[in-house]
């Protein structure tokens, strides 16, 4: 399968899910169609645009490429009139989060390490891409970040981005490297949410 094919058709599910998770908290919010499109659209092109900034892309992506925040303002404005329907909107929110940070820790090392970046920089790219948008929708919310919950978060595309590293140094297939890189950072999320798992936190003494 042809890597670059398979990373922009990830690269596009990341964006339109996390566009949509940026939607459900403009509708928690109550705000107007113009607002689901802004903030799914900051939410879905976010992550990729510090990644591209950080790494002296220019122009970023979505510039280069429009048909991104073509996604992003379609899929928000289905979820504008969708959003009625849907029963738990924040039950929707995390999982549709949980499923665009897996897919962007891959998505995010790939590129990074496709510019001959260093393993630990490609993870931290990985990492950048898969929480800034998630950070940026929930400052713009006025919502307790994500990224502080106390279940693991962040932890989960360390791993996912370290995975996809391994596999690929193991000269596997590139598609088991993807998969193998989403599966381990949906799985742990996906523990994370059902089963409150997360590290010890630091308590200040009193």
């Amino acid at each position: 399968m042809d890597l670059t094919l398979l990373v922009n058709w990830l690269g596009l599910a990341g964006i339109a899910v996390f566009a949509v998770s940026g939607a459900l908290d403009a509708a928690r919010n109550e705000m107007d169609i113009l607002g689901f499109m802004l903030i799914g659209t900051v939410t879905g092109l976010g992550g990729g645009t510090a990644r591209d900034l950080l790494l002296g892309r220019s122009p970023v992506y979505w510039v280069e490429e429009p048909i991104y925040v073509g996604i992003c303002l379609v899929v928000t404005t289905i979820t504008y009139f969708v959003v009625p329907y849907i029963a738990s909107r924040t039950r929707a929110l995390v999982w549709m989060d949980a499923l665009g940070i897996s897919l962007f820790c891959v998505t995010g090392t790939q590129i990074a390490h496709g510019l001959g970046v260093s393993p630990l920089i490609s993870v931290c790219m990985g990492v950048m891409t898969a929480t800034f948008g998630g950070i940026t929708r929930d400052v713009l919310c006025r919502e307790s970040l994500m990224l502080g919950q106390r279940e693991l978060y962040v932890t989960t595309t360390v791993l996912g981005a370290s995975v996809y590293l391994l596999l690929q140094w193991l000269s596997l297939p590139q598609y088991i490297a993807v998969l193998g890189g989403f599966s381990t950072a949906f799985a742990l999320r996906s523990a994370a949410i059902l089963f409150d798992l997360r590290l010890p936190s630091y308590h200040t003494s009193k």
